[in-house]
């Protein structure tokens, strides 16, 4: 019989802890703590320029033709897309006319609210150093295609002319 079989098993030696002189692969590095400042750049970085987008739509009116090029699916069959009006209602919007904003794209006002909660939770987020993470099942995305799609439908018929700019 084999001498080590009939006796208990001895456990493993610890490894010795290691020192910089130790040979070895080296320790990995810690990661280094990220600045407040650092965390929320991109988030104010992203609104920044949204600010200066709808500054320059403020400033240079889409209402006057030549500013801004046509609508390429408007002027090819006629039919207005889901983004049609949305110069002119991100213009209304940045002078403080929501009901105009409203008229001229609807659906591009509800876009605005959409992208102010989000980066708001954004930012939130990054300033207590956990990272924005929304994830939405396939079945939302389909929604809102859905919803582009009806939007863009009835805009078109006659007894949804309030929604076309």
């Amino acid at each position: 019989m084999d001498a080590s079989a009939s006796s208990p098993a001895a456990p493993d030696p610890a490894p010795a802890p290691r020192t910089p002189a130790t040979p070895g692969p080296p320790y990995p590095a810690a990661p280094a703590p990220v600045s407040r400042l650092r965390r929320i750049l991109t988030p104010v970085g992203v609104m920044a320029a949204v600010v200066g987008a709808f500054g320059y739509v403020a400033t240079v009116d889409p209402n006057e033709p030549g500013h801004y090029p046509v609508c390429p699916m408007l002027r090819l069959t006629g039919i207005l897309c889901p983004g049609c009006g949305g110069l002119r209602s991100a213009h209304a919007f940045a002078h403080g006319d929501l009901v105009t904003a409203l008229g001229a794209n609807a659906l591009a006002v509800a876009g605005y609210a959409v992208f102010a909660a989000v980066w708001l939770l954004w930012t939130v987020r990054a300033v207590r150093g956990q990272p924005l993470r929304i994830g939405l099942a396939p079945r939302y995305w389909w929604g809102v295609g859905a919803v582009l799609l009806l939007f863009s439908v009835v805009r078109n018929l006659p007894f949804g002319s309030a929604l076309a700019p």
